[in-house]
Protein backbone atom coordinates (compact mmCIF):
# COMPACT_ATOMS: atom_id res chain seq x y z
CA UNK A 1 0.00 0.00 0.00
CA UNK A 2 1.27 3.42 -1.19
CA UNK A 3 1.75 5.94 1.92
CA UNK A 4 -0.82 8.43 1.69
CA UNK A 5 0.82 11.97 2.08
CA UNK A 6 -1.39 14.96 2.84
CA UNK A 7 0.43 18.81 2.69
CA UNK A 8 -2.07 20.93 4.20
CA UNK A 9 -2.06 24.66 5.24
CA UNK A 10 -5.71 23.71 7.20
CA UNK A 11 -4.49 21.38 9.71
CA UNK A 12 -7.54 21.04 11.61
CA UNK A 13 -9.94 20.03 8.52
CA UNK A 14 -7.15 17.54 7.44
CA UNK A 15 -6.61 15.93 10.49
CA UNK A 16 -10.83 15.90 11.30
CA UNK A 17 -10.96 14.17 7.64
CA UNK A 18 -7.86 11.67 8.33
CA UNK A 19 -9.40 10.91 11.80
CA UNK A 20 -13.23 9.94 10.23
CA UNK A 21 -11.14 7.40 7.85
CA UNK A 22 -9.61 5.30 10.79
CA UNK A 23 -11.09 3.40 14.02
CA UNK A 24 -11.23 5.70 16.86
CA UNK A 25 -12.91 4.67 19.99
CA UNK A 26 -10.46 6.75 21.65
CA UNK A 27 -7.53 9.26 20.61
CA UNK A 28 -4.08 9.17 21.98
CA UNK A 29 -1.96 11.91 21.01
CA UNK A 30 1.44 11.22 21.62
CA UNK A 31 4.31 14.00 21.87
CA UNK A 32 8.01 14.70 22.96
CA UNK A 33 7.74 17.61 25.67
CA UNK A 34 9.99 19.70 22.66
CA UNK A 35 6.46 19.07 20.09
CA UNK A 36 4.38 19.53 23.51
CA UNK A 37 5.72 23.14 24.20
CA UNK A 38 5.96 24.49 20.78
CA UNK A 39 3.63 22.50 18.63
CA UNK A 40 0.46 20.64 20.99
CA UNK A 41 -0.98 24.42 21.02
CA UNK A 42 -1.71 24.12 17.27
CA UNK A 43 -3.93 21.24 17.73
CA UNK A 44 -5.38 21.56 21.33
CA UNK A 45 -8.14 23.23 20.59
CA UNK A 46 -9.44 21.05 17.55
CA UNK A 47 -12.92 19.87 18.49
CA UNK A 48 -12.20 16.41 17.22
CA UNK A 49 -9.23 15.90 19.95
CA UNK A 50 -11.38 17.52 22.56
CA UNK A 51 -11.40 13.84 24.45
CA UNK A 52 -8.19 12.91 23.13
CA UNK A 53 -5.72 11.81 25.78
CA UNK A 54 -2.12 13.56 25.39
CA UNK A 55 1.30 11.17 26.14
CA UNK A 56 4.09 13.35 26.63
CA UNK A 57 7.84 11.73 26.48
CA UNK A 58 10.91 13.22 26.77
CA UNK A 59 12.98 14.97 24.42
CA UNK A 60 16.28 13.39 22.41
CA UNK A 61 17.07 9.67 20.21
CA UNK A 62 18.59 8.41 23.25
CA UNK A 63 15.05 8.09 25.05
CA UNK A 64 13.74 6.13 21.95
CA UNK A 65 14.25 3.15 23.74
CA UNK A 66 12.43 0.00 25.73
CA UNK A 67 11.40 2.59 28.53
CA UNK A 68 9.56 5.47 26.73
CA UNK A 69 8.02 2.66 25.12
CA UNK A 70 6.84 1.17 27.95
CA UNK A 71 5.53 4.55 29.25
CA UNK A 72 3.57 4.82 25.53
CA UNK A 73 2.00 1.44 26.17
CA UNK A 74 1.17 1.97 29.95
CA UNK A 75 -0.65 5.25 29.01
CA UNK A 76 -2.19 4.04 26.47
CA UNK A 77 -3.53 0.94 29.09
CA UNK A 78 -4.86 3.47 31.59
CA UNK A 79 -6.92 5.31 28.98
CA UNK A 80 -8.46 2.09 28.28
CA UNK A 81 -7.73 1.70 24.47
CA UNK A 82 -8.95 -0.94 22.65
CA UNK A 83 -8.08 -2.71 19.03
CA UNK A 84 -10.01 0.01 17.62
CA UNK A 85 -8.37 3.09 19.16
CA UNK A 86 -5.91 5.56 17.34
CA UNK A 87 -2.62 7.22 18.20
CA UNK A 88 -1.77 10.38 16.73
CA UNK A 89 2.44 10.80 16.67
CA UNK A 90 2.94 14.54 16.61
CA UNK A 91 6.46 15.07 16.50
CA UNK A 92 10.21 14.82 14.87
CA UNK A 93 11.64 11.28 13.93
CA UNK A 94 12.16 10.19 17.42
CA UNK A 95 8.20 10.04 18.04
CA UNK A 96 7.05 8.90 14.63
CA UNK A 97 9.61 5.66 15.12
CA UNK A 98 8.65 5.24 18.59
CA UNK A 99 4.84 5.66 18.63
CA UNK A 100 4.39 3.65 15.25
CA UNK A 101 6.16 1.04 16.86
CA UNK A 102 4.10 0.97 19.82
CA UNK A 103 1.13 1.21 17.43
CA UNK A 104 1.92 -1.54 15.48
CA UNK A 105 2.26 -3.70 18.40
CA UNK A 106 -0.17 -2.58 21.04
CA UNK A 107 -2.85 -5.17 20.69
CA UNK A 108 -1.41 -6.61 17.75
CA UNK A 109 -1.58 -3.18 16.24
CA UNK A 110 -4.05 0.04 16.24
CA UNK A 111 -4.39 2.68 13.66
CA UNK A 112 -1.79 5.29 13.60
CA UNK A 113 -1.64 8.85 12.21
CA UNK A 114 1.72 10.85 11.85
CA UNK A 115 2.24 14.56 12.09
CA UNK A 116 6.03 15.47 11.61
CA UNK A 117 7.14 18.58 12.78
CA UNK A 118 10.69 18.52 12.20
CA UNK A 119 12.47 18.74 8.87
CA UNK A 120 13.94 14.97 9.27
CA UNK A 121 10.61 13.67 10.83
CA UNK A 122 9.24 14.95 7.32
CA UNK A 123 11.47 14.12 4.99
CA UNK A 124 12.97 10.70 6.25
CA UNK A 125 11.67 9.26 9.10
CA UNK A 126 7.67 9.61 9.35
CA UNK A 127 7.09 8.16 5.82
CA UNK A 128 8.38 4.92 4.15
CA UNK A 129 6.64 2.37 7.26
CA UNK A 130 9.86 1.89 9.32
CA UNK A 131 8.83 1.43 12.86
CA UNK A 132 11.64 0.86 16.30
CA UNK A 133 13.47 2.00 19.13
CA UNK A 134 16.71 1.95 19.84
CA UNK A 135 18.15 -1.34 21.91
CA UNK A 136 21.90 -2.05 23.47
CA UNK A 137 23.50 0.93 21.98
CA UNK A 138 22.32 0.18 18.54
CA UNK A 139 20.33 2.45 16.21
CA UNK A 140 16.56 1.25 15.25
CA UNK A 141 17.55 -2.45 16.21
CA UNK A 142 14.12 -3.50 17.07
CA UNK A 143 10.98 -2.55 15.07
CA UNK A 144 8.30 -3.38 12.01
CA UNK A 145 7.46 -2.15 8.69
CA UNK A 146 4.27 -0.99 9.02
CA UNK A 147 2.71 2.27 7.22
CA UNK A 148 1.04 4.82 9.18
CA UNK A 149 -3.36 5.21 7.62
CA UNK A 150 -1.44 8.63 6.82
CA UNK A 151 1.10 11.37 7.22
CA UNK A 152 0.23 14.85 7.39
CA UNK A 153 2.89 17.86 6.57
CA UNK A 154 1.94 20.95 8.15
CA UNK A 155 5.53 23.16 6.90
CA UNK A 156 4.51 26.17 9.05
CA UNK A 157 5.90 24.22 11.93
CA UNK A 158 9.42 24.06 10.53
CA UNK A 159 9.49 27.91 11.36
CA UNK A 160 9.77 26.30 15.29
CA UNK A 161 13.08 24.55 14.44
CA UNK A 162 16.41 25.84 15.33
CA UNK A 163 18.99 26.10 12.91
CA UNK A 164 20.73 22.55 14.02
CA UNK A 165 17.21 20.45 13.42
CA UNK A 166 16.92 22.33 10.05
CA UNK A 167 20.05 21.12 9.10
CA UNK A 168 19.75 17.78 10.50
CA UNK A 169 16.70 17.04 8.13
CA UNK A 170 18.58 18.59 5.02
CA UNK A 171 21.24 16.04 5.39
CA UNK A 172 18.27 13.27 3.99
CA UNK A 173 17.53 15.68 1.32
CA UNK A 174 21.15 15.80 0.19
CA UNK A 175 20.91 12.17 -0.30
CA UNK A 176 17.65 12.00 -1.90
CA UNK A 177 19.20 14.54 -4.30
CA UNK A 178 22.13 12.20 -5.00
CA UNK A 179 19.86 9.27 -5.39
CA UNK A 180 17.59 10.69 -7.67
CA UNK A 181 18.90 13.51 -10.64
CA UNK A 182 21.40 15.98 -11.08
CA UNK A 183 19.04 18.71 -10.74
CA UNK A 184 17.40 17.78 -7.64
CA UNK A 185 20.87 17.67 -6.12
CA UNK A 186 21.85 20.98 -7.55
CA UNK A 187 18.76 22.86 -6.38
CA UNK A 188 19.69 21.85 -2.97
CA UNK A 189 23.54 22.47 -3.43
CA UNK A 190 21.89 26.27 -4.40
CA UNK A 191 19.45 26.87 -1.77
CA UNK A 192 20.18 28.66 1.36
CA UNK A 193 19.61 27.12 4.47
CA UNK A 194 21.66 29.19 6.70
CA UNK A 195 18.39 31.87 5.63
CA UNK A 196 15.66 29.53 4.19
CA UNK A 197 13.27 30.87 2.14
CA UNK A 198 10.29 29.09 3.77
CA UNK A 199 7.66 28.69 0.28
CA UNK A 200 10.84 27.21 -1.33
CA UNK A 201 12.10 24.71 1.30
CA UNK A 202 8.22 23.04 1.02
CA UNK A 203 8.17 22.78 -1.83
CA UNK A 204 12.08 21.46 -1.79
CA UNK A 205 10.55 18.90 0.72
CA UNK A 206 7.89 17.96 -1.07
CA UNK A 207 10.25 16.95 -4.01
CA UNK A 208 12.59 15.18 -1.35
CA UNK A 209 9.53 13.06 -0.11
CA UNK A 210 8.25 12.21 -3.59
CA UNK A 211 12.01 9.95 -4.17
CA UNK A 212 11.73 8.64 -1.17
CA UNK A 213 7.84 7.87 -2.15
CA UNK A 214 9.11 6.37 -5.17
CA UNK A 215 11.73 4.12 -4.19
CA UNK A 216 9.68 2.78 -1.08
CA UNK A 217 6.83 1.88 -3.11
CA UNK A 218 9.07 -0.30 -5.49
CA UNK A 219 10.51 -2.26 -2.68
CA UNK A 220 8.48 -1.79 0.47
CA UNK A 221 10.84 -3.90 2.74
CA UNK A 222 13.91 -3.21 1.56
CA UNK A 223 14.98 -6.27 -1.31
CA UNK A 224 16.59 -4.21 -3.74
CA UNK A 225 15.92 -0.30 -4.38
CA UNK A 226 15.34 1.04 -1.68
CA UNK A 227 18.75 -0.04 -0.10
CA UNK A 228 19.35 3.24 -1.89
CA UNK A 229 18.18 5.30 1.17
CA UNK A 230 21.12 3.69 2.70
CA UNK A 231 23.55 5.78 1.47
CA UNK A 232 25.30 7.81 4.54
CA UNK A 233 24.04 5.04 6.71
CA UNK A 234 26.67 2.17 7.06
CA UNK A 235 29.14 5.00 8.48
CA UNK A 236 26.42 7.65 9.43
CA UNK A 237 25.00 5.06 12.23
CA UNK A 238 28.45 4.44 13.13
CA UNK A 239 29.48 8.14 13.97
CA UNK A 240 25.63 8.73 15.87
CA UNK A 241 26.25 5.57 17.76
CA UNK A 242 30.13 6.86 18.38
CA UNK A 243 28.82 9.85 19.54
CA UNK A 244 25.86 8.42 21.84
CA UNK A 245 28.26 6.81 23.67
CA UNK A 246 31.12 9.48 23.84
CA UNK A 247 29.43 12.95 23.75
CA UNK A 248 28.01 14.91 26.25
CA UNK A 249 25.72 16.39 23.72
CA UNK A 250 25.46 13.67 20.92
CA UNK A 251 25.19 14.80 17.50
CA UNK A 252 22.18 14.62 15.80
CA UNK A 253 21.14 11.91 13.01
CA UNK A 254 20.96 14.06 10.03
CA UNK A 255 24.56 15.46 11.34
CA UNK A 256 25.74 11.68 11.25
CA UNK A 257 24.16 11.41 7.85
CA UNK A 258 26.25 13.76 6.27
CA UNK A 259 29.25 13.04 7.61
CA UNK A 260 28.46 9.28 6.62
CA UNK A 261 27.98 10.73 3.34
CA UNK A 262 31.55 12.27 2.94
CA UNK A 263 32.45 8.90 3.95
CA UNK A 264 30.56 6.92 1.03
CA UNK A 265 31.25 9.69 -1.42
CA UNK A 266 34.79 9.28 -0.94
CA UNK A 267 34.65 5.80 -1.11
CA UNK A 268 32.12 6.20 -4.65
CA UNK A 269 35.14 8.46 -6.02
CA UNK A 270 37.60 5.79 -5.50
CA UNK A 271 35.65 2.64 -6.55
CA UNK A 272 33.47 3.77 -9.08
CA UNK A 273 34.95 7.38 -10.03
CA UNK A 274 32.35 9.12 -8.84
CA UNK A 275 32.59 12.53 -10.59
CA UNK A 276 34.72 15.51 -8.09
CA UNK A 277 33.28 17.86 -9.66
CA UNK A 278 29.77 16.46 -7.69
CA UNK A 279 32.08 15.14 -5.24
CA UNK A 280 33.85 18.53 -3.90
CA UNK A 281 30.90 20.41 -3.83
CA UNK A 282 28.64 18.17 -1.65
CA UNK A 283 31.40 17.86 0.67
CA UNK A 284 32.21 21.34 0.72
CA UNK A 285 28.85 22.21 1.43
CA UNK A 286 28.74 19.58 4.40
CA UNK A 287 31.96 20.54 6.04
CA UNK A 288 30.46 24.43 5.75
CA UNK A 289 27.31 23.76 7.06
CA UNK A 290 27.81 20.67 9.26
CA UNK A 291 31.16 20.88 10.53
CA UNK A 292 33.83 17.80 10.84
CA UNK A 293 32.93 14.89 13.72
CA UNK A 294 35.95 14.66 16.66
CA UNK A 295 37.39 10.92 16.48
CA UNK A 296 40.91 10.13 15.94
CA UNK A 297 42.29 7.54 14.51
CA UNK A 298 42.63 5.48 17.62
CA UNK A 299 38.53 5.37 17.05
CA UNK A 300 38.56 3.23 13.84
CA UNK A 301 38.24 -0.02 15.63
CA UNK A 302 35.39 1.16 17.80
CA UNK A 303 33.57 2.73 14.52
CA UNK A 304 34.39 -0.31 12.52
CA UNK A 305 32.70 -2.53 15.20
CA UNK A 306 29.71 -0.58 15.15
CA UNK A 307 29.36 -0.66 11.73
CA UNK A 308 29.76 -4.91 11.79
CA UNK A 309 26.20 -4.33 13.45
CA UNK A 310 24.49 -2.63 11.17
CA UNK A 311 21.45 -4.76 9.57
CA UNK A 312 22.30 -4.64 6.42
CA UNK A 313 25.77 -6.87 6.31
CA UNK A 314 25.54 -10.47 5.61
CA UNK A 315 27.95 -12.94 5.35
CA UNK A 316 30.13 -11.14 7.60
CA UNK A 317 30.90 -8.23 5.07
CA UNK A 318 30.09 -4.94 6.38
CA UNK A 319 27.78 -3.58 3.44
CA UNK A 320 27.03 0.16 1.91
CA UNK A 321 25.42 1.72 -0.81
CA UNK A 322 27.62 3.46 -3.23
CA UNK A 323 27.37 5.92 -6.56
CA UNK A 324 28.78 5.40 -9.97
CA UNK A 325 27.37 8.86 -10.46
CA UNK A 326 24.59 11.15 -9.33
CA UNK A 327 21.63 8.67 -9.40
CA UNK A 328 23.92 5.77 -10.40
CA UNK A 329 23.51 3.17 -8.06
CA UNK A 330 26.03 0.63 -6.75
CA UNK A 331 23.90 -1.38 -4.52
CA UNK A 332 25.56 -3.86 -1.49
CA UNK A 333 28.78 -3.03 -1.93
CA UNK A 334 31.20 -5.09 0.55
CA UNK A 335 33.97 -2.49 2.05
CA UNK A 336 37.15 -3.63 3.41
CA UNK A 337 38.47 -2.40 6.30
CA UNK A 338 41.43 -1.09 4.97
CA UNK A 339 38.59 0.90 2.80
CA UNK A 340 37.08 2.09 5.65
CA UNK A 341 39.64 3.19 7.36
CA UNK A 342 40.97 5.57 4.24
CA UNK A 343 37.47 6.88 4.04
CA UNK A 344 37.86 7.67 7.89
CA UNK A 345 41.18 9.58 7.19
CA UNK A 346 39.31 11.40 4.42
CA UNK A 347 36.93 12.67 6.92
CA UNK A 348 39.50 13.87 9.53
CA UNK A 349 42.01 15.26 7.48
CA UNK A 350 40.66 15.21 2.87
Amino acid sequence: MEQKILNTNNLEETLTEAISECEHESIFVLTDENTRKDCWPAIKDFLVLRNATIISIQAGDHHKDIHSLMKVWEQIEAGHATRHSLLINMGGGMVTDLGGFAASTYKRGIDFINIPTTLLAMVDASVGGKTGINFNGLKNEIGTFNNAHCVIFHTPFLKTLDQQNLLSGYAEMIKHGLIDQERTWAELMNFDIATPDWRLLSELVMKSVKVKQRIVKSDPKEHGLRKALNLGHTFGHAFEEFSLKHDQHPILHGFAVAYGLVAELYLSSVRFHFPTDKLHPTVGFIREHYGRLSFTCDDYDELIDFMRHDKKNHDGQIITTLLAGIGDLRLDQSVSEEEIKEALDFCREG
